[in-house]
């Protein structure tokens, strides 16, 4: 088990770029009380834990909600940080769901979520996360804005939306999120589960087209090709011809040429086997490799996956797409153990400052040493070392 490495070092290295003592004081206080307070984590939560003062919580509260620091330069350090303490294996894209109340939290819209089978009041985030043998930890986040966001002006302002933040597809949102920790061509696959979003396709052609390899989940129902439909064919009669004629859904195809290939033991899972087959995207010509685990019990859904890796055996993806399983226990984690779902503000910026201490705090406790030790170390400190001293108020 690793050492813990001291907060104060930790919190440090992130805030750096931070020009004001203060600043860094309230980024570290806050990173320690998600570390160490029960419960959920509140802004006065937070604040009882580690500091004994009464202005405490409306110092945090300024801190993450109206202070003006750029959240970029300490999520780069957090990926920096990570890649340095483990043997990071992929980076994966997960889909965060906030429920909220009201109708003024930016990006707040009423969304359709399979898992809880009814409609919602939420905010969606969909996150950056490195995978490794030691567990996932998000390294960058987006808010997606729905498109009525871009039209009220009014909220906007209320939310401090900056004026070149619009709506993006999700496909998009995606490509920012990977292309901002992995260059073109970078040789780390990409793991990206975006639930039965159609923007499954898009996102398998443009990281096809940029150099990453990559699985993406794409829902049963995608339309595709089989891998030898007009393959002749050329010029626009040969691309319409393409984008229509043969085209079924991904599961249709894998059922009807998938060839059955049996998967070998492994401490991931028990023997299964998985169907595979070569299939086009409409409109396209690149071949892609689709796949899907064939699971021993009746009535789980089937997970269709679709890959540009087509030379490499069906097991070996089949490992790599069970990275996404890292990042759903990941996502878990952070709103049982760090406070993802409990931020107080409405704000774009502080909805950036939360999320970026809630993910220093997972890594924090995922590789500086066991939550529990953390705890142990850092909560009967905190309070006496704050109780001598005069907090400082954090001005906007």
């Amino acid at each position: 088990m690793p050492s813990v490495e001291p907060l104060a070092a930790f919190a440090e290295a992130l805030f750096a770029h931070l020009s004001r003592a203060d600043q860094r004081r309230w980024a570290r206080l806050y990173l320690q009380g998600l570390l160490v307070a029960p419960g959920r984590k509140s802004v006065r939560h937070l604040a009882a834990a580690v500091c004994a003062s009464p202005t405490a919580p409306q110092s945090l509260h300024q801190f993450l909600n109206a202070s003006p620091w750029d959240w970029a330069p300490a999520r780069r350090e957090l990926l920096g940080w990570t890649e340095r303490r483990t043997a990071v294996r992929a980076l994966t894209i997960g889909t965060a769901i906030l429920p909220k109340r009201g109708e003024h939290s930016c990006g707040v819209h009423r969304r359709f979520v399979p898992e809880a089978g009814r409609t919602v009041n939420c905010q969606v985030g969909l996150g950056l996360f490195v995978s490794s043998e030691d567990g996932d930890v998000p390294v960058d986040w987006r808010l997606l804005l729905p498109r009525q966001w871009d039209e009220d002006e009014r909220l906007r302002e209320r939310a401090r939306i900056p004026s070149e933040v619009r709506h993006q597809p999700l496909w998009s949102q995606a490509l920012s999120l990977i292309e901002a920790a992995a260059p073109r061509g970078s040789r780390l696959p990409v793991v990206a589960e975006l639930g039965d979003s159609p923007d499954a396709g898009p996102l398998a052609i443009v990281l096809g087209r940029r150099g990453h390899d990559f699985v993406v989940a794409a829902p049963p129902s995608l339309r595709v090709l089989p891998a030898d439909a007009d393959a002749g064919s050329s010029g626009a009669a040969g691309r319409a011809s393409l984008a229509s004629h043969g085209a079924m859904s991904a599961l249709a195809l894998l059922h009807r040429r998938g060839g059955r290939v049996p998967l070998p033991v492994r401490a991931t899972g028990p023997s299964r086997a998985a169907r595979s087959a070569l299939a086009r995207l409409p409109g396209t010509r690149h071949v892609f490799r689709l796949f899907t685990e064939v699971h021993p019990a009746e009535g789980q859904s089937p997970r269709v996956w679709i890959s540009n890796l087509v030379d490499r055996p069906t097991d070996q993806l089949i490992d790599l797409a069970r990275r996404s399983h890292g990042t759903r226990l990941a996502l878990d984690r952070l709103e049982r153990d760090y406070g993802m779902l409990d931020f107080e503000g409405r704000s774009y910026p502080g909805w950036h400052h939360h999320m970026t201490l809630v993910s220093a705090a997972h890594a924090y406790g995922l590789l500086a040493g066991s939550h529990e030790r953390v705890r142990e170390r850092e909560a009967p400190r905190a309070r006496e070392r704050e109780r001598v001293r005069v907090p400082i108020r954090e001005s906007a």
